[in-house]
């Protein structure tokens, strides 16, 4: 696992509530992970998300995953748990704009520590988004407290690919990004068989490259203006987040970064 200790959530934080957010919601849509509905539809197929189920969603973000399994697989309740207040507000206000303000549930909290009951969830949920959390083994630990005995843990992230990071790729993907760390797929198989669940899954969806080649031609082809309006035209910052972004492309066509799929079974 690649690290930068010099990023806390104070720096993640800092993201969602400024311009940043809202560029990543410009260029990836309000699912702000690679594949959008497609890898959902992926994930909760792969995973058995049953209708009437409950859920809690770790990094919940605007809250756009829930909606999706509130909707798309009839899901009962859903929870999420985010610690960026501008984005759990923006998702409340989105689940009561919906239909789904009396089944999703927002809290304000370390996705590490959630204040949340144990065994509290048939399901935890997670879409591309573990790798902002600065300690994984513990919120590993805290999405296998609160899934039930026989519950499931579905998550998809961006990990460090087979072809590996050189230590000078990984400090410059990682500030970027504001990544504290990133995991590898052996790295999150491990931790969820430490927390006491056997992985049912653990794939490379080959996702990465293709999606990053897609923003960033209707980021320079359609949704140019739009972008420079969100960062109050600054075409100087505009150049260097797109130089940026043609380097991240890079390490996804190398594979040495990639996005993984993880479903795992909680047998203790």
């Amino acid at each position: 696992m690649k690290r930068n200790a010099a990023i806390t959530l104070a720096d993640v934080q800092a993201v969602y509530d400024g311009p940043e957010g809202d560029l990543w919601e410009l260029a990836m849509g309000e699912q702000i992970h690679i594949g959008g509905l497609k890898s959902s539809m992926d994930l909760a197929e792969k995973a058995g998300i049953a209708p009437g189920s409950t859920g809690i969603d770790l990094c919940c973000c605007n809250g756009a995953g829930m909606r999706f399994l509130l909707r798309f697989r009839d899901v009962g309740r859903m929870t999420g748990v985010d610690a960026t207040k501008t984005v759990v507000e923006r998702g409340r206000q989105r689940c009561k704009d919906e239909g789904f303000g009396d089944r999703a549930e927002f809290v304000l909290a370390d996705v590490t520590d959630s204040g949340l009951s144990d065994a509290s969830a048939d399901f935890v949920w997670g879409e591309d988004a573990w790798c902002y959390v600065v300690d994984k083994p513990k919120l590993v630990a805290e999405a296998a407290r609160l899934v039930r005995p026989g519950g499931t843990i579905a998550f998809t992230d961006w990990v460090e690919g087979p072809a590996g990071l050189s230590d000078a790729e990984a400090e410059r993907f990682l500030a970027f990004m504001k990544f504290p760390s990133v995991q590898d797929i052996a790295g999150y198989r491990g931790l969820l068989e430490k927390s006491g669940c056997e992985v049912v899954r653990a794939d490379d969806t080959g996702r990465f490259g293709p999606h990053v080649d897609l923003y960033l031609g209707m980021l320079d082809m359609q949704l140019t203006y739009d972008a420079l309006k969100i960062i109050g035209f600054d075409q100087a910052l505009m150049g260097s987040l797109a130089g940026e972004m043609q380097f991240m492309q890079g390490l996804a066509h190398a594979g040495k970064i990639a996005q993984g799929l993880f479903v795992a079974r909680k047998t203790m």
